[in-house]
């Protein structure tokens, strides 16, 4: 079990990391083409846009900024301070700057949330308790999108960040015990065979 010592060292070296990179990050995926991953989000959500959507981890804001483009509501949460002073600049979009494993949201408060590549640096002993909070702040009805690298369940460290990569399986088991059921999953990128595809993106509804 990690001690509450343990837990803010992996918040403070993973957000650190991506303080120095923070540039360095942002050119390298600017560019990248996650519009399978919105879509995936958007296409489930019910009622009538424009929707309020949160960008859980939203880096620099490239994807906070797609949302905002589209007409809808986006805000965007981010850990890491450089990040969301970028993400402000980039989208013009409110940021909460919060760190994942310290959260303060509104309840019943969001169409939509985003978690694109963000939930795996989450502990899996506290990965329980997050979604339980992220359920908490979707409307009836809302939507979770995740995608995360996959993996065998293992976690740890890789250089100066902390990830959890978990497979299917234990996926579900997680967002299924927070509340939430899925509507699908698929791997990326697309169009690959499985053992190139890293990523493993779910769409999850919140039950009520």
């Amino acid at each position: 079990m990690l001690d509450p010592k343990d837990l803010r060292t992996i918040a403070d070296r993973t957000l650190g990391h991506y303080n120095r990179h923070a540039e360095e990050f942002w050119q390298g995926t600017r560019d990248h083409d996650v519009s399978q991953n919105i879509a995936a989000l958007l296409q489930a959500l019910e009622g009538e846009p424009p929707f309020l959507i949160l960008d859980f981890g939203c880096g620099p804001g490239r994807d906070l900024k797609k949302f905002a483009d589209l007409g809808h509501r986006a805000v965007g949460l981010e850990g890491a301070g450089r990040f969301a002073e970028m993400a402000r600049s980039h989208s013009g979009c409110e940021v909460w700057l919060q760190d994942f494993l310290s959260l303060d949201l509104p309840g019943d408060h969001f169409d939509g949330i985003y978690a694109n590549a963000s939930l795996f640096h989450i502990p899996s002993q506290e990965l329980p308790r997050i979604l339980m909070e992220l359920r908490a702040s979707l409307k009836a009805g809302g939507v979770l999108f995740s995608s995360n690298p996959r993996g065998d369940n293992s976690e740890g460290w890789n250089e100066e960040r902390y990830g959890s990569y978990h497979d299917l399986d234990a996926w579900r088991g997680y967002a299924s015990a927070a509340g939430f059921v899925e509507l699908s999953h698929y791997y990326r990128p697309a169009g690959l065979p499985r053992e190139r595809q890293p990523w493993l993106a779910g769409v999850w509804r919140k039950l009520d």
